[in-house]
C-alpha cells in the first residue's frame, strides 16, 4: 500500500507498448498491457500483482505466457483485466498447455480475471493446481468505471473503440506520505520496515490512537507512538499522482470524451501517436491516433505531461518528428484553453473525423 515509484515503458516507441508501475519500497508492481515483456527481468515480473490489458491483439497480449511461466509454483495470486471477450481469450491461452505436472509444485498459482463491459464486469477465478479450471461460474456485477481499488490507490477504466473494443486506464493515488528525515532524526528513530506499517495505517484511515512500533536510531529496540502524533510531526501528506494509459483508439467524439473524463488532470499521460498528422487519413483507416490528435486529447484532459508511444514502424529513424508534433500540439492547445483573466470556460474539443471503416493493426 505504498506510493507508486516512477512508471516506465519497457520498450521503445516503435515496439509493443507496455507500462510498468512499480511500488516504492515494495516487491510489487502493476503492468499495463502484456506485449513483449523480454525487457523486464524475472525479479520484476515476480513483483507483478495486477496486469491490465487494453485488448488482445498480439502486440498487447503475447507476453502473458512469460508472466504466467515466471509466476508458476510461487503461491501467488495474479489479477488480470481486459475488455469484452477477455475471459474467452484468457481461457484459450490456458487451454493451449497441458497441466498434468502442476501437482509437483509445493504451491500453486491462482488467477483472478475481470472482463469489462460498458456497464458491467464479469469476474472469474482459475486454480493452477487444478489445471486452471474455473473455480466457479463467472460472476457479474455493475461497472461504473472503478476497476480495482485498495486503500492507497484506485485503477479506473473506460471502454473505448479501436477495431475491437479496447480499454483505457488511469491509476490514481489517494495521497502520498512523505517521511521528513529531520523529524525522524529529531525523534531518534531509524528508517525501516516499520514506516510501511505507518503508511498503511494512514492509507487505511486507522484511528489516531492506533499504536505504531518504531525502530530506535540507537538500535535499542522499539518505541511505541500514537498514529496521530506521528502523522502530525513525522510525515507530510501530499497530493497523490495520477497516471493515464491510452493506446489503440480511433479519434472520434465519443472516444475523446471518454479519454478526457478518464485521464483528466493526470500528472502524466502515456498515449499512442501512431502516425503524423500528414497521414491522418491512414490513421483513420487503421483506427489509430495521430501525434496531433494525441497532443490535443492530452491538452483537453488537462494533463501535466504526455509521453507518446506505439508509433508505426514506418517512422523508424523519425521518432523525434512524431514526438515533436505531439508536444507542439499539446502546448499550443493548452495555451488556447487557458482562460484569460475574467474569461469564461474554454471552448469544447475540436471536431473529429467521421468514423472510418474497421481495419486493425499498424502497417
Amino acid at each position: 500500500m505504498s506510493a507508486l515509484a516512477a512508471p516506465r515503458l519497457l520498450n521503445g516507441p516503435l515496439e509493443d507498448p507496455v507500462l510498468f508501475l512499480p511500488f516504492a519500497h515494495r516487491r510489487r508492481g502493476m503492468l499495463f498491457d502484456l506485449g513483449d515483456l523480454s525487457a523486464l527481468p524475472a525479479r520484476d515480473l515476480l513483483k507483478v500483482s495486477h496486469a491490465f490489458v487494453s485488448h488482445t491483439h498480439m502486440d498487447h497480449f503475447i507476453g502473458f505466457d512469460r508472466l504466467l511461466r515466471v509466476h508458476l509454483g510461487r503461491g501467488a495470486v495474479l489479477t488480470l483485466a481486459g475488455p469484452p471477450g477477455f475471459l474467452r481469450h484468457l481461457e484459450g491461452k490456458l487451454a493451449a498447455y497441458s497441466w498434468d505436472l502442476m501437482d509437483r509444485f509445493a504451491e500453486g498459482l491462482r488467477l483472478g480475471a475481470i472482463e469489462v463491459h460498458a456497464e458491467r464486469r464479469i469476474a472469474c477465478a482459475y486454480d493452477g493446481r487444478r489445471g486452471f479450471a474455473a473455480e466457479a461460474a463467472p460472476r457479474e456485477a455493475p461497472f461504473s468505471g472503478v476497476l480495482w481499488e485498495e486503500p492507497a490507490l484506485r485503477v479506473e477504466a473506460a471502454l473505448l473503440e479501436h477495431s475491437i473494443p479496447c480499454l483505457g486506464f488511469a491509476v490514481s493515488e489517494r495521497f502520498r506520505v512523505r517521511v521528513l528525515k529531520t523529524a525522524l532524526q529529531a525523534h531518534g528513530l531509524a528508517p525501516g520496515r516499520w514506516l510501511n506499517a505507518l503508511k498503511e495505517a494512514l492509507y487505511a484511515g486507522a484511528p489516531p490512537e492506533t499504536e505504531i512500533a518504531a525502530e530506535r536510531e540507537d538500535g535499542k529496540g522499539l518505541r511505541v507512538f500514537a498514529l496521530g502524533d506521528l502523522r502530525d510531526t513525522l510525515v507530510r501528506i501530499e497530493s497523490g499522482r495520477k497516471i493515464g494509459y491510452i493506446t489503440d483508439v480511433i479519434d472520434h467524439p465519443a472516444n475523446r470524451e471518454a479519454i478526457v473524463r478518464l485521464c483528466r488532470g493526470a500528472d502524466r499521460l502515456f498515449i499512442e501517436a501512431a502516425f503524423l498528422d500528414a497521414e491522418a487519413a491512414l490513421a483513420r483507416r487503421k483506427r489509430h491516433l495521430t501525434a496531433r490528435q494525441a497532443g490535443e486529447i492530452a491538452a483537453l484532459a488537462g494533463v501535466r505531461s504526455l509521453v507518446v508511444m506505439h508509433l508505426s514502424p514506418r517512422y523508424e529513424g523519425r521518432e523525434s518528428e512524431v514526438e515533436a508534433e505531439a508536444q507542439r500540439c499539446f502546448q499550443e492547445l493548452r495555451r488556447r484553453l487557458r482562460p484569460a483573466p475574467g474569461a469564461g470556460e474554454p471552448a469544447g474539443p475540436p471536431p473529429s473525423a467521421p468514423d472510418p471503416p474497421r481495419d486493425a493493426g499498424l502497417p
